[in-house]
């Protein structure tokens, strides 16, 4: 959308309960500020508030219907960049702490052509010192890991040098700047999806075995190494969304963590009966544990919602199902190391 457009966020019944409009453009985060009005039908931002150029935002919103119900939406939207220049998004976070499977991900906001070009002006570099390689995904996605998962306590920095830097004839790069994250510790979850069980790893330390219930028969789990990219407290999961139409729309999904772009998450489930967890396959493809409507602290949901950062792994082994595709979410464990340096443009 443009920068200067209008932006509003809106309920047709019941009332808005929260709203949070967030800048998460090049890996920093601000706040809109805005108010819901004395209706609770609008949010709208400050007087005076304008929008970045180039940037991505989210925006956050639990609203209550006439019983009280809640329900939470998320999305996000772009505003516009100028056609004869590009930019790269950022993930993770700048200064943030995350698991030791994060990958660096970078999505162009023009198709790159010149991609040597690109990925030379972009480095990544680790404190200690591991080689790091960048893998294309088509002409809008980078991404760089090393062959390994990061070493707890790795400080990782990404310098970008795209200004001026022609990513297809005519189109130039307009960031310069040095952004970077921490890695806090290394927490491997693997869920076995025949034994219906999922064993937590923290440093090599089994934590705990927890009951899951993972994708039935017809709807099965992907197999494979996938990473935590966002945590909600509460989410709404839409299977209209995700190519199942009509089949569930459930509007208070509590501690859900996605794991995949195509819609697979770990998260917990209280319609389910509690003798289904461990013993039986039951979701549309997600992993489910045990909670209670709005989400309990001492669940197993809830036990692990509090102990995940977003770069965490979760490998699930054993289903009925194919490897989840390296470039679905941040996937790029899947790949070994020669392939994926294969998938460098440079030499």
């Amino acid at each position: 959308m443009p920068a200067d457009g209008p932006l509003e966020v809106r309920v047709d019944s019941g009332r808005l309960e929260r709203v949070s409009v967030t800048q998460v453009a090049d890996g920093r985060r601000s706040a809109v500020p805005g108010a819901i009005g004395t209706d609770g039908l609008r949010w709208r931002p400050a007087e005076g508030t304008r929008l970045a150029l180039a940037a991505k935002y989210s925006v956050d919103a639990v609203a209550l219907d006439a019983h009280g119900r809640r329900s939470a939406r998320h999305t996000t939207f772009t505003t516009v960049v100028p056609e004869s220049r590009f930019i790269g998004y950022f993930t993770p976070e700048n200064r943030s702490t995350v698991g030791a499977g994060m990958i660096v991900s970078f999505g162009f906001s023009r198709p790159v052509e010149n991609r040597a070009e690109v990925e030379r002006a972009i480095r990544v570099t680790a404190d200690p010192p591991v080689e790091v390689s960048g893998h294309w995904f088509g002409k809008e996605r980078l991404d760089f890991r090393p062959e390994a998962y990061w070493a707890p306590g790795t400080k990782v920095t990404v310098e970008l040098g795209l200004r001026d830097v022609e990513g297809a004839p005519g189109v130039y790069g307009i960031q310069r700047k040095t952004v970077g994250f921490t890695v806090g510790r290394s927490q491997v979850s693997l869920v076995d999806a025949a034994a219906h069980t999922m064993e937590v790893r923290r440093d090599g330390r089994l934590l705990a075995t927890l009951p899951i219930t993972a994708g039935a028969p017809k709807t099965t789990t992907y197999n494979g190494r996938m990473v935590v990219t966002e945590l909600y407290d509460v989410t709404r999961m839409n299977g209209a969304t995700v190519g199942f139409g009509g089949e569930y729309d459930i509007k208070d999904v509590p501690h859900a963590m996605r794991l995949t772009e195509s819609g697979t998450f770990i998260h917990g489930n209280y319609w389910a009966d509690p003798a289904t967890f461990g013993s039986a396959n039951v979701s549309h493809g997600c992993v489910g544990l045990r909670d209670v409507k709005g989400g309990g602290a001492d669940t197993p949901a809830g036990w692990f919602f509090d102990r995940s950062l977003i770069g965490d792994v979760v490998e699930v082994v054993n289903s009925q199902d194919r490897k989840v595709s390296p470039d679905n979410g941040l996937g790029g464990w899947n790949l070994d190391w020669k392939r994926w340096k294969e998938g460098s443009a440079l030499d």
